[in-house]
């Protein structure tokens, strides 16, 4: 599989971004020299673990559509590849999982140009329309996150958004429009929306309460 085009590789890895740079000349598959893939982590945020069972590997190979889509991993902590077969990624880091996923299929392409954006599984519940579990990316902000659940609920609180964790909360209000690699959040973690306050929700039944009351108390006090 030869491309005309010169190789490069652009990632995301749930906050973590990729660039491919020249390597040294080594010998290609049909024995001529090729330049091997390199990756160069930029900006590696230090909260970010391995993958768990239920986030998903993305891949976009150029010109290789066999080879590009949404690869679940499973129970079992492996997921199967095109060409790679199956591979436990929960037992690799992020960073460690990203070299390794372009140095295999680099034996596979030459001149490559890939694409691999590592998905989250995010539960996004509370009071959204449609609450569940999601493979999200980091790229996509709160906002996007919570319209994957059908947005708010009638009843959302809009500065109520928490990101909890084992059921602990550990942050009170997420900004809609924050990114999610600029957050705590991990595979498993919980984007809560809280509900606005019942007197808040039902403020005609407050309203129409107190008239009635007012109008109790004057005819008691005629």
């Amino acid at each position: 599989m030869r491309f005309s085009v010169r190789s490069v590789i652009s990632t995301t890895v749930f906050g973590l971004s990729f660039a491919a740079g020249p390597g040294l000349l080594v010998a290609g598959a049909d024995g001529q020299a090729t330049r091997p893939t390199t990756v160069r982590a930029l900006g590696t945020p230090s909260h970010q673990g391995a993958m768990r069972a239920g986030d998903a590997i993305r891949l976009r190979i150029w010109r290789e559509p066999d080879m590009s889509g949404d690869f679940t991993v499973g129970a079992d902590g492996v997921v199967v590849l095109p060409q790679l077969g199956s591979l436990n990624v929960t037992e690799l880091p992020l960073d460690s999982l990203q070299r390794h996923l372009v140095s295999a299929y680099s034996v596979f392409l030459r001149n490559p140009s890939i694409d691999i954006i590592l998905l989250r599984r995010v539960n996004v519940s509370g009071a959204v329309r449609t609450p569940g579990l999601y493979q999200v990316d980091a790229t996509v902000s709160v906002s996007d996150a919570l319209s994957l659940a059908g947005g708010l609920s009638a009843d959302a609180r809009e500065n109520g958004i928490e990101l909890r964790r084992n059921g602990s909360r550990l942050v009170a209000s997420l900004s809609t429009a924050s990114r999610l690699a600029d957050t705590p959040i991990q595979s498993g973690d919980q984007i809560f929306v809280r509900q606005r306050s019942w007197v808040s929700r039902n403020a005609g039944v407050v309203a129409a309460g107190i008239s009635a009351t007012a109008i109790v108390v004057a005819s008691l006090l005629r």
